[in-house]
Parts: C-alpha cells; structure tokens; sequence
C-alpha cells in the first residue's frame, strides 16, 4: 500500500467516520455515556469530550504546543461539563466535518495523528457499548492508508504486514531490509499499534515485541 502522504486522507477518513458513528451516538440513552471504555478512567462521554474539543482546537487552530498532552486533554473534557451529552455529540460532528482542511494545510503532516487518533477512539466507543467489528467499518481502508503514511513519516519500527483479505502487504515505518512481520486480521493490527487489549485475537508477530509497534495510546 502507497506509504505517500495524501493531504486530502485525514479529513476523508473523519468524514467517513462521522457518517457512522454520530448517527449511533444521537440514538444514545443517557445512560450508556456513563458505560466505561478502554481507555484509562474514561467513559462513553469523556472520550466523546476529548474528540470533540480536540478536533475542533484544530479546526480553530488552537494547538500550541503541549495541547495534546494528558493533561490537557482532562482540562478540555472538564470545559464542556456543562453541556448535554447531545451537544457534545454536536460538536464532534462539527469537528469531524470541519476539522479536514486544517489537518491536509498543517506543514508536514503534523496533524494527520489527530485523524487517525479520532478513528481509534471511535472504536474504543463502538467497542464499549458492544457494538461488532470497532475498529473496522467504512474507515478501515483510509486509517490503514494514513497508518503507513505517519509511520513512514515517524520512521517507527518497520513492519511488513500481511493482512487477511488484502493481497498487497501493508509496509509501515523506516526503510529496512528486514523488517519484522505481522500476519493477521487488519483490525488486530489497529489494536496493536494503538495499544488496545488483544484478548480473543489472533496474529503471528516476528522479529519485534508488541511494545514496539505502539505509535500512540
């Protein structure tokens, strides 16, 4: 698969993604916001927050440096306390709409993490209210596309990955005439790279540790 940066990928796979997971978090219960995720101390609404307000800071062009860290991320989520779980859903929408041409114009790609950042967490979310296939659906072609980009970009470990179904090798990070393999699903792929739990999957992973193929948690 084309490692190349395309300018125009981020904002098509958010855009894809927000075709498939707004229309389920409008026909949310109040209650399921409440539903824990994968993700260290954070329900169904925090990670709904942390998306939102994250995307649109890009869309604003409010990322100075440090914005992004853990930190951060807590004090965006406690700034929109007050609104309801719908309007927070409506300004995901906002930022997964609006977010594209900010991230293709950014020098070097800088921001294209966010985007594919964004579709992991959407994930986390379908994963958390049991909704089938998380990490996959319309996206999965584009995040898989925009992963080898980054790594390329990053020089992270290199990888040749062989997916199921897909009948040219995905190649990820730094040039390398060894790199170490990956054989299995496109999806346990995601969990991998992403540091998400890998119970129930099945893969084979050669010459590099599962540590070593996290590109952001």
């Amino acid at each position: 698969m084309d490692s190349v940066r395309d300018p125009e990928l981020p904002g098509l796979l958010l855009r894809t993604e927000r075709d498939d997971l707004i229309p389920l978090l409008r026909a949310l219960p109040d209650e399921d916001f409440t539903i824990r995720t994968c993700c260290p101390g954070w329900t169904v609404r925090h990670v709904v927050a942390h998306c939102a307000t994250a995307l649109n800071r890009v869309v604003e062009q409010r990322y100075e440096k440090g914005v992004f860290t853990p930190e951060a991320n807590e004090r965006d989520i406690a700034d929109v306390a007050e609104l309801s779980h719908q309007q927070v859903v409506d300004a995901l929408e906002r930022g997964m709409t609006d977010a594209g041409p900010v991230i293709a114009e950014a020098v070097h790609g800088k921001l294209d993490a966010v985007a594919l950042g964004e579709w992991v967490h959407a994930g986390d979310l379908r994963e958390a209210l049991g909704e089938p296939a998380a990490y996959e659906g319309a996206g999965l072609p584009y995040a898989l596309r925009l992963l080898a980009s980054l790594t390329r970009a990053r020089r992270t470990q290199p990888l040749l990955a062989r997916l199921e179904g897909h009948d040219a090798p995905l190649v990820l990070g730094a040039d390398s005439p060894e790199p170490a393999t990956y054989t299995g699903a496109a999806t346990t792929l995601i969990r991998l790279i992403a540091g998400r739990p890998l119970t129930g999957t099945r893969y084979e992973l050669t010459g590099a540790t599962e540590a070593d193929l996290i590109v952001f948690t």
